[in-house]
């Protein structure tokens, strides 16, 4: 027996300033109560400085224990880390990053034809197993990226599996469910989603109501839900496009500082005494560092 998932709470983004002065509505921010575990962060970030004026972005910087997920959907993001990997993440294309033991890395904007950059970026949470585990960076492509059809819905299978279609990220600690989703005017879907894994919609165009309980959703909210295997979402007189984003708890301390999120205090200051060292960055030699 089915058991559907109801809105426990809405929220609506605030604007926040990051980067060298990137302008975000932030739904999710880094907590040490770990209340969205193991989800942590959730940007949906806009450049918007006059076109004939400097294109901030991020640059160069650390992470450790936590995985980076970056959607284009307009505009692109070049990245570069110290795994040596140099990418350009275009409309409809994604990139998952595990930051693992330490990875240093950049995005740098680049406008699309309509002077506009926008995307969104998730960060997800390690376990302890392997918040010193081996980084690794998964760039995939649009082309890349199913799309399957269903009764009005058109999604976008990123992580997780719609109708037996694969998305593209696998092996994720989190198990997770990452959907891009577009509902025409009276349309319903439905998705199965494991009891105990949490579940956040982020609702950025136009307007639905969610959960059992059909609560009215519009652009641009956050959306959490109570527990159960069920996501539901309808539409009336209006579309609505929605990231749909599940995965495992861990249940285990959160002690976030900055571009770090580790189990402990005490390795967050070691994170900073490594980098005063040097000795940041993932090294098979370094006895602290796991393969992953």
């Amino acid at each position: 027996m089915n058991t559907p998932r109801t809105v426990k709470e809405i929220i609506e983004p605030q604007m926040a300033m990051e980067g060298a002065g990137v302008l975000l509505r932030r739904s999710i921010s880094p907590q040490a109560s770990n209340l969205r575990d193991p989800f942590l962060l959730f940007d949906h970030f806009a450049f918007n400085t006059p076109a004939e004026g400097p294109i901030t972005g991020f640059p160069m910087h650390p992470h450790r224990g936590i995985e980076t997920v970056t959607y284009m959907l307009e505009g692109s993001v070049h990245h570069r880390d110290s795994l040596g990997n140099a990418d350009l993440i275009g409309p409809g294309d994604m990139q998952w990053m595990t930051a693992g033991g330490g990875i240093l890395h950049e995005e740098m904007p680049r406008r699309g034809e309509s002077g506009n950059i926008f995307g969104f970026q998730l960060w997800v949470n390690l376990p302890s197993t392997l918040k010193w585990s081996q980084p690794r960076y998964r760039g995939v492509s649009a082309e890349d990226i199913p799309t399957v059809e269903k009764d009005g819905a058109i999604i976008r299978v990123i992580a997780g599996e719609v109708d037996g279609i694969r998305g593209p990220v696998t092996e994720i600690a989190a198990d997770p469910i990452y959907l891009d989703l577009r509902l025409a005017p009276d349309t319903q879907f439905s998705y199965p989603v494991p009891s105990g894994h949490t579940v956040i919609a982020y609702v950025f165009e136009g307007s639905g109501l969610l959960g059992a309980d059909e609560s009215p959703v519009s652009a641009t909210s956050m959306v959490f839900f109570s527990d159960g295997d069920d996501f539901q979402v309808k539409t009336t007189d209006s579309p609505v496009r929605l990231m749909l984003i599940a995965g495992a708890p861990f249940k285990e301390p959160a002690v976030p500082y900055g571009p770090f999120v580790m189990n402990t205090q005490a390795e967050i200051m070691e994170a900073f005494n490594d980098l005063q060292r040097g000795t940041f960055i993932w090294n098979e030699a370094d006895p602290r560092f796991k393969q992953g």
